[in-house]
């Protein structure tokens, strides 16, 4: 998720800065459909993994503060993520939503680097 998530805040997220609107919307919709087949199975491997580590007999704080930010990762995908890209399917490709999604999308960027980090450890 580290990787996706640099790559996504530093690359993909800046180019719906430049695409023009009348192809941004057929191609964000070509977008969000086949990058949840990169992200989804991340996501969901994460968090299972993420709760093994934190209920094994072996556990510590720190799988349960890995947990708690992959949980707060969750949150902010489909709290505040996905609602961004759903009015962009929808038509509302203004400049405040497209800066929108880049903006909110930094502190996913830093729990998912403060994961990765703390997986190290």
């Amino acid at each position: 998720m580290l990787i996706v998530l640099w790559l996504v805040q530093l690359v993909i997220y800046p180019s719906f800065l430049r695409i023009d609107a009348d192809r941004l919307l057929s191609w964000h919709q070509t977008y969000t459909f086949r990058v949840s087949f990169v992200i989804m199975p991340l996501m969901l491997a994460q968090l299972a993994l993420a709760v093994l580590a934190a209920t094994a007999e072996s556990a510590g704080w720190l799988d349960g503060l890995v947990l708690v930010l992959v949980l707060l990762c969750w949150g902010l995908t489909f709290f505040v993520s996905v609602p961004l890209h759903r009015k962009i399917d929808t038509g509302d490709l203004s400049l405040p939503t497209r800066l929108a999604l880049i903006r909110t999308n930094w502190p996913r960027t830093a729990l998912w680097t403060a994961i990765f980090c703390l997986g190290l450890v």
